[in-house]
């Protein structure tokens, strides 16, 4: 009888879980029609997760593709990413042109996961290499789930690394496309209050795109269909409710004490759930409990070939002992067949608790001394972190230090950042128990990347303790634990002060200003002073160049100016001659926006763009995201948007393919910024809610609400504004105040405040800026800021809670004004602009003041700009009397009216509409007298050609037939085009059309025009 009923512990039949099911099955079916779906499945240990996942996976693979991937029971000694390696593994093998399709171009960083796709890249690591492995894993999945529906399964995530957790919550979080079910289980009573799973799940609970569902024991009547199915018959009542006492409906401990009542053991069992696991293993063979013993202690899943090596037993008896172990349903055979594992892990871990402190220490060393003899016994991208594994645990020093650190060298080629850590920790708590004969054959070139150079050869000097701390501070910053990582900071400078190493210790001192930076402790800069004056005097070297980068790096978004100009100049120098390039690029980038911002634009930008196409074609990727961010906004800094607007678009796709998240924030958030001047707001709301989510860095989403706020007080949703400024300013903190930050907070503040009425708020906020000052190349954040208090005082001149303090706020503006510059149309624009408000400010404003203004704008392309200037110039020329002036006024507040309409700008739609009411104007249609007076498509600032191209648009023709008509290419007719839509402020063909009809700009001509076929 005990054959049968050994064989058949796992009931035949799927007891319950109904409701589960049909929500599995639900959310295939939204995955498949392309929403992706994300759920959580949890429950305690033995009730029944896996159970239900494969009764889902088996009825799902019959029109989706399953992967499935487990968490490894030894954490951080197994390989990071284990399970979205295994199940990426499946993916790849079920659907090997897809993924190679998906994969393409991208096969070097997605081997960090997948070695089986080739060689890892072998650049320098950087701060955004997680971010891009998670991002173009995120990526691939969706493509690879384009077509065909996949079930991504990752199981027992109460084992899972770090870096495994945070690809997972970076995939559930960014989940846009593709048919890809997502399925993640872990044991619920494994989450104590300082497991680090508990964070995630709080974190994954908060997005609206995750499910969790928590599987509940099973009731009696449950048990009692589970129990029949495992005896094949119905059992006796009695011994159900015994049963369902003693297991409290656990599906495990059901198979347990349902097999042990058949065996007639039920009566002696004791209360001990562990004794209960270990009851079935202690009835086994001398022979299988010593080899399960053995497979507990080996990982979650070992070998035979390893076992064999392990045991050191006759073939014949070891497979006698193994097939022992598996007919007691103790082990089972891996699904490739060469290796064995624990039917159920909480058998594996009562019997590896129940080994004796020396007997576990005995084993590791012998699968160790095993795995060095013959590396083949496991497969090679497991081999070092399982040998380094081992030999820890084996409490043999001298093995294990060389062991971790080879497999630290291995989490860092995977972007496993905080395993890295964790091993190098453990490298750093092995290091005074190592003999110094074995440290000295040590070298850094092995083991780390970011060593100091410090006038010595990495290759031929033994490797020190502070070597392993530089390379642990490192990977804790890099891996988000910056908290580890200052800390470890913090002791290398101590013990540096008994040993000065000035390099070493400047290079210490900047991971410290980043940190700090990070970690919103301050602005980085007196560590970074700390660092100058170290190297100060020295011979040129790569940490004299790097700290003198970051120096000038600082100060052109801190205090730009002639320090940090030498500084950029210096480092350029110094490291073009110790060769070190990827610094050399960075530090030219800074000195052409420094350039840039002194007013040698075209020298300045052109080293930017020269520097970008020098990183290009080098594969410089992190310079070259830089790049992608900085020379489009400094041609923005300089009124270029349309020509920025290309390379921003440019730098999207670059960074998109490469994974650099936080470039891709700060793209898009410049991009919004650059639409948004030229008109285009829907466009420029989008790109600013992609720069406010998807960025890596809370300052890149920082900055995309910053551009939302704008937008949202510009159309007049004064909450949303403030919702959106709030954001920001979180965002930013105020550990680290730049004038890129702080310049436009204060605008929107100052904007919004006075929107609300708030005068004296707007006063303080403009106060405050202006005590701070207006450094070099801040211009482009100083005249909007002085434009929007201008406007104020001008608006609430009338009001007498405004009357108080008005003179010194005037006299500050005043003053203000005439120190900034104004080295470009743009600016020269704006403070024609500025210096009109104050004059309306005080009530002396004219038709003079407001001409040149708007001939300005007129010959800019910015639409809603020049829609303001024209209100304004209405305003003076109804103020006026004549008319002649009213006509005009008229015309200028249609137009005005036009772009409002078109941009949903609702308080300049109001303005227009009540000055045109106070002044008895009718705007619903042009007099041919005016129209006789005032050109407006020259208003417009149309050139005679764009004239004669809107006249042919407005006819409904293609660019084709317009480049026909007219004897241009098609290419030069599209330009126009594009020149018009922008001037007109409208997006589309037929909403200028529709602009042109309204204005009566062709009213012989579309009155019969024919439409485009």
């Amino acid at each position: 009888m005990l054959g049968p009923v050994e064989t058949r512990s796992v009931s035949p039949v799927f007891v319950g879980r109904t409701d589960e099911l049909d929500t599995l099955n639900e959310a295939l079916a939204r995955a498949a029609a392309g929403e992706p779906q994300a759920l959580l499945l949890g429950g305690e240990a033995g009730v029944g997760k896996t159970r239900l996942v494969e009764e889902f996976a088996a009825a799902a693979g019959r029109h989706a593709v399953v992967a499935v991937g487990g968490c490894v029971e030894i954490g951080a000694d197994g390989l990071p990413f284990a399970p979205f390696s295994t199940a990426l593994r499946a993916l790849r093998d079920a659907l090997s042109e897809q993924f190679a399709a998906a994969a393409h171009g991208q096969e070097e960083e997605l081997a960090r996961l997948l070695p089986d796709l080739g060689e890892a890249g072998t650049g320098r690591h950087d701060e955004q290499g997680m971010a891009r492995l998670f991002e173009l894993t995120a990526r691939l999945l969706e493509r690879v789930a384009a077509e065909q529906p996949v079930v991504f399964v990752l199981e027992d995530l109460h084992w899972a690394d770090a870096s495994t957790r945070h690809l997972l919550a970076y995939l559930l979080r960014t989940l846009r496309a593709g048919r890809l079910l997502v399925l993640a289980s872990y044991r619920s009573d494994d989450i104590h209050r300082r497991h680090p799973l508990r964070p995630l799940l709080a974190e994954l609970d908060r997005l609206r795109t995750v499910r969790r569902i928590e599987l509940a024991r099973f009731t009696h009547e449950e048990v009692g269909r589970q129990i029949a199915g495992i005896l094949a018959a119905e059992p006796d009542p009695a011994r159900v409710d015994v049963i369902f006492e003693r297991s409290d409906g656990n599906a495990f401990f059901v198979e347990e004490l349902a097999v042990a009542g058949c065996e007639g053991r039920c009566t002696g069992l004791t209360d001990s759930l562990r004794d209960l696991l270990l009851v079935r293993v202690e009835r086994l063979p001398e022979t299988a409990q010593r080899v399960a013993r053995i497979v507990a202690e080996g990982g979650s899943t070992v070998e035979y070939r390893l076992i064999a090596a392990v045991a050191q037993l006759a073939e014949d008896d070891l497979i006698e002992a193994l097939r022992a172990a598996v007919g007691a349903n103790i082990l089972t055979v891996t699904p490739a067949g060469d290796g064995y594992r624990f039917r159920h892990s909480l058998v594996r871990e009562a019997v590896a608790d129940d080994l004796l402190p020396g007997e576990r220490s005995r084993l590791n060393r012998r699968y160790a001394e095993a795995l060095e003899a013959e590396p083949a016994l496991v497969p090679a991208d497991a081999r070092v972190m399982r040998l380094a594994s081992y030999w820890y645990h084996a409490h043999d020093a001298a093995k294990a230090l060389p062991a971790v650190l080879d497999a630290s060298v291995v989490a860092r080629r995977r972007h496993a950042y905080t395993e890295q850590l964790e091993l190098l920790e453990r490298a750093m708590e092995l290091w005074d128990g190592v003999p110094e004969e074995v440290r000295s054959v040590l070298r850094p070139v092995d083991y780390t990347e970011d060593y100091p150079p410090c006038g010595c050869d990495p290759a031929t000097t033994p490797l020190r303790y502070l070597d392993l701390m530089a390379e642990a501070a490192v990977a804790g910053r890099f891996g988000g634990e910056r908290e580890r990582a200052l800390k470890i900071t913090k002791r290398a400078l101590r013990l540096l002060e008994d040993d000065p190493d000035p390099l070493r210790a400047a290079w210490f001192w900047i991971q410290r200003s980043r940190l700090v930076q990070a970690l919103a402790r301050g602005d980085g800069w007196q560590e970074l002073a700390t660092a100058q004056d170290l190297v100060r005097g020295l011979p040129p070297s790569e940490v004299h160049a790097d700290v003198l980068a970051n120096v000038a790096g600082w100060s052109m978004l801190h205090r730009p100016g002639p320090e940090a100009f030498a500084a950029a100049e210096r480092a350029v120098e110094y490291a073009r001659m110790v060769g070190v390039r990827d610094i050399e690029l960075h530090a030219r980038l800074t000195l052409g926006g420094l350039k840039v911002d002194a007013g040698d634009t075209e020298a300045g930008l052109a080293e930017m763009r020269q520097v970008l196409r020098d990183t290009l074609a080098e594969g410089v990727r992190q310079v070259a995201g830089r790049a992608y961010v900085n020379l489009p906004s400094e041609l923005q800094s300089v009124g270029r948007d349309r020509e920025a607007v290309p390379l921003l678009h440019e730098g999207i796709a670059f960074a998109r393919a490469h994974g650099l998240l936080d470039s891709e924030g700060w793209i898009r958030g410049n991009l919004s910024e650059a639409l948004y001047a030229l008109g285009q707001w829907p466009e420029a709301a989008e790109s600013a809610m992609h720069g406010a989510r998807g960025a890596h860095s809370v300052k890149a989403r920082g900055q995309g609400a910053l551009r939302l706020a704008y937008l949202a007080l510009a159309r007049g949703d004064l909450a949303e504004a403030g919702r959106h400024l709030a954001a920001a300013r979180a965002h930013y903190g105020t550990h680290d105040p730049m004038p890129q930050h702080s310049l436009p907070l204060a605008r929107i503040t100052l904007g919004l405040a006075a929107a609300e009425g708030r005068i004296a708020d707007a006063r303080a906020e403009l106060l405050r800026a202006l005590d701070t000052g207006f450094p070099p190349g801040t211009h482009r954040y100083g005249w909007p800021l002085l434009l929007a208090a201008a406007t104020a005082e001008a608006d609430t001149r009338t009001l007498p809670a405004a009357r108080p303090g008005r003179e010194e706020i005037l006299g500050r503006l005043i003053e203000a004004v005439r120190k900034l510059t104004t080295g470009v149309p743009l600016w020269q624009a704006y403070d024609q602009w500025t210096r009109a408000e104050l004059l309306r400010a005080q009530g002396t404003d004219t038709t003079d003041a407001w001409s040149p203004v708007v001939t300005a704008f007129e010959c800019l392309d910015r639409p809603y700009d020049l829609a303001r200037v024209r209100h304004r110039l209405a305003a003076a020329l109804l103020a006026a009397g004549g008319e002649d002036e009213r006509d005009r006024a008229v015309d200028l507040l249609r137009l005005s009216g036009a772009v409002a309409a078109h941009l949903g700008a609702r308080p300049l739609a109001d303005e227009v509409t009540r000055l045109a009411q106070r002044a008895r104007l009718s705007l619903t249609h042009a007099p041919r007298q005016a129209l006789a007076a005032a050109d407006p498509a020259a208003s417009l600032g149309l050139t005679s050609r764009e004239r004669d191209v809107l006249r042919l648009v407005s006819a409904g023709r293609t660019n084709r037939q317009i480049a026909e008509e007219l004897f241009i290419s098609p290419k030069t007719a599209s330009v126009h085009v594009s020149n018009i839509l922008s001037k007109l402020g409208v997006s589309g063909r037929g909403e200028a059309a529709a602009v042109a009809h309204r204005l009566g700009l062709f009213p012989a001509e579309t009155a019969t025009a024919p439409t485009a076929g």
